[in-house]
């Protein structure tokens, strides 16, 4: 047994809309049109009367009825061939002009929409939800604790504080992506604060420090402890408040104590990513900088171009489109706070070429988007014998996306000359996000009741990514489409 296993999420993103417009390729018959319009009508139609001609019986008239029969045909193909590509011409530019945000396919052509776009409103609709689904608990032992649960609306847990089954104790996972959430939205109004989430994000520290996953037990683990560092950080903790659940977290992630996470992509790019955050300054963090870079792979279905599995020594396991957009982010991160050897970024910059390389079409539903499950597996420290098991869902079109608009990213593509493969891949990830979300909300495992449908995490991921595209869309220096009324 492994101790990581990958599969196939349950669902692949729903198709938005397909593309339109003369450049989408479109049906059989529509590019045989296009093609047959590109002749020219005249052409067309001299084709159509030469075959004619060449195939019509001598019986059928004499040599002018040839004539006429191939002559009429002749002028009726150029006339329907001139008709079919005006059809077509006019079809693609009333899509265009009708396309507006509402539309996932248009969200990355950089078109300017006559009035505000959806964004506002998903975010304002995501801001109520979460306002209206937070939990309030008094905990005999933790005090008042303010946040979320793993996932919205998930079956409640009775135990001491929350014996009603409606009532759903927050937990760390929940309530700190909860928190980056909130940091996102901006918190427009006093309904929740952010000193509540703190708080509560202190009091569900484990007793000997550190923060764990429910599914952890009660030993904290670095990458759901960074989760949370990262947020409070994020959230203004000072750097003396987070010090000693720093020392925590790096002291018990080295090879010797934790083998299983260091060799794992997603452990280590959280871990890192957290740091980042809580402590930039600290010794580990070059190291796992270091790491990260050397774990890349090389691909030789892609042109040996170097990328990521889920493992980060041997054996790898097949390249991951997830895991090498996790590296990329990471390792872009890093390099904005330390820096970085020209061996590393030879990796990271390989990284994105190879996302970049994607063959698989169309871009919004491709298989470098497929959601995955991951499994960490460790041995438990009471009984080795015996395994942890860490279930870890991933939501790959908003990390796909989220890697894209790194700085690094873009600033390859533009000196590789990608920017077309950029754009491209880029508008398929965020249409992928887009299509995923009802009310700002996303859901997992639409199939599986069993599911935590409505994951808090995956909210967080789809909200990130969407503000992130929007950031890099916004050019004030482009005048605004009027508004008619």
């Amino acid at each position: 047994m492994t101790q990581q296993r990958l599969g196939r999420g349950p669902l692949r993103t729903p198709d938005p809309a397909p593309p339109t417009g003369p450049d989408a390729g479109g049906s059989p018959p529509a590019r045989f049109v296009g093609w047959l319009g590109g002749l020219g009508c005249l052409a067309a139609g001299y084709a159509v009367f030469q075959f004619l001609f060449g195939v019509l019986p001598d019986s059928l008239g004499g040599e002018a009825a040839r004539y006429l029969v191939a002559g009429v045909s002749g002028v009726g193909t150029g006339v329907a061939a001139w008709l079919a590509a005006a059809l077509l011409r006019a079809r693609a530019s009333a899509a265009s002009a009708t396309a507006g945000p509402h539309d996932p396919a248009a969200l990355g052509t950089g078109a300017l929409a006559p009035g505000p776009g959806p964004l506002p409103e998903v975010f304002a609709a995501a801001y109520e939800t979460l306002v209206a689904q937070v939990s309030v608990v008094d905990d005999p032992d933790a005090g008042r604790l303010t946040g979320w649960s793993h996932s919205l609306g998930e079956p409640g847990r009775p135990t001491p504080a929350t014996p009603d089954p409606a009532v759903h104790r927050p937990t760390p996972v929940g309530t700190a992506y909860g928190l980056h959430t909130m940091l996102d939205l901006g918190m427009p109004d006093g309904r929740l604060s952010t000193g509540d989430l703190v708080e509560t994000l202190w009091r569900l520290r484990l007793p000997g420090g550190g923060w764990s996953a429910r599914s952890q037990g009660a030993e904290a683990r670095p990458e759901v402890t960074a989760l949370v560092l990262g947020a409070l950080a994020r959230a203004g903790a000072s750097r003396e408040l987070l010090a000693a659940e720093v020392d925590r977290c790096t002291g018990a992630f080295t090879r010797q104590l934790d083998r299983p996470g260091r060799e794992s992509t997603h452990v280590v790019t959280t871990v890192l990513r957290g740091l980042l955050r809580a402590a930039p300054d600290h010794e580990i963090v070059p190291r796992l900088h270091e790491a990260l870079a050397d774990g890349a792979i090389s691909d030789d279905r892609r042109d040996h171009l170097r990328c990521w599995s889920y493992r980060l020594g041997p054996p790898y396991g097949p390249p991951s489109p997830l895991h090498t957009a996790l590296a990329v982010i990471a390792l872009d991160r890093a390099a904005r706070v330390l820096g970085e050897s020209a061996a590393a970024r030879a990796a990271r910059e390989d990284g994105v070429r190879w996302l970049l390389a994607c063959r698989d079409a169309p871009h919004h539903s491709c298989l470098d988007l497929e959601n995955l499950r991951e499994e960490v597996r460790r041995p438990r420290t009471d009984d080795p014998a015996r395994h942890e098991v860490l279930n870890v869902r991933h939501f790959t079109a908003s990390w796909v996306a989220r890697a894209l608009l790194t700085p690094g990213a873009l600033e390859a593509a533009r000196r590789d000359g990608l920017m077309p493969e950029w754009r491209e891949r880029l508008d398929g990830a965020i249409s992928a996000v887009w299509a995923g979300q009802t009310d700002g909300i996303w859901i997992w495992g639409r199939g599986d009741s069993t599911e935590l449908r409505r994951p808090m995490w995956m909210t967080y991921q789809g909200l990130s990514a969407l503000r992130a595209h929007a950031v890099w869309m916004y050019q004030p220096d482009r005048p605004a489409v009027p508004h008619h009324h």
